[in-house]
């Protein structure tokens, strides 16, 4: 496949959380020769695909509704006419990279990868690349983030929450009569207890395990 031929390349993210649709759509946006579109859930995006596919590239977040664990992938791939498709979350078990791989899926990526890198995942699945973070391929244990908020506070907890809803720190300040350098606190407090790299990471994060 020619990432340069002047007709956009169509990529779908389907995803049940709205910021990751927005964050998403937002970021291949800017990208000039690409044309995004999102779905909430697996069959959405089935509809999509027979409707408007098939995608260049669709990328199905493993949690979402209708998924069913890595089966999702497969209905996916079967409608998307064996163009690529994988498979989109935060910290996958080795397991789920082994049937993404086995069922012929472009591979995985992560919603905590930095946006610069993730230009170089998207255009390299597009053109027919098989992508498997290295973090989940290494001898090492990968980090994962909190799994329960006992690693968080109360007053943490109250702010993640209110970051969840989209508020911007000097709303949460005025909401807990805190000063916006103080709320600037927690927040770095809990992207560094979740191992998110800023807050919009730390909200997916907290969303996939359940945080909020």
């Amino acid at each position: 496949m020619n990432v340069t031929s002047s007709q956009p390349l169509k990529v779908l993210v389907a995803d049940d959380h709205a910021m990751v649709l927005e964050m998403f759509e937002q970021f291949l946006s800017n990208l000039p020769d690409i044309e995004p579109k999102t779905a909430p859930d697996l069959d959405a995006a089935l509809d999509l695909i027979d409707t408007d596919g098939p995608f260049d590239l669709v990328l199905v977040d493993l949690n979402m509704p209708g998924m069913k664990g890595v089966s999702g992938l497969g209905k996916a791939l079967e409608h998307n006419g064996g163009k690529p498709v994988g498979i989109l979350t935060s910290n996958p078990s080795q397991n789920v990279v082994y049937e993404t791989l086995s069922l012929g899926g472009a591979g995985i990526v992560l919603k905590t990868e930095s946006l610069k890198n993730l230009t170089n995942v998207i255009r390299f699945m597009l053109n027919g690349g098989r992508y498997v973070p290295v973090e989940l391929i290494a001898p090492q244990p990968v980090k994962t983030p909190a799994r329960a908020n006992s690693n968080l506070s109360e007053r943490e907890m109250t702010v993640l929450n209110l970051l969840a809803e989209g508020q911007a720190n000097r709303d949460i300040g005025a909401s807990l009569s805190l000063a916006e350098a103080t709320v600037k606190m927690h927040v770095k407090s809990i992207c560094t207890k979740l191992g998110a790299k800023n807050r919009t990471q730390a909200v997916i994060l907290a969303r996939d395990v359940g945080l909020v």
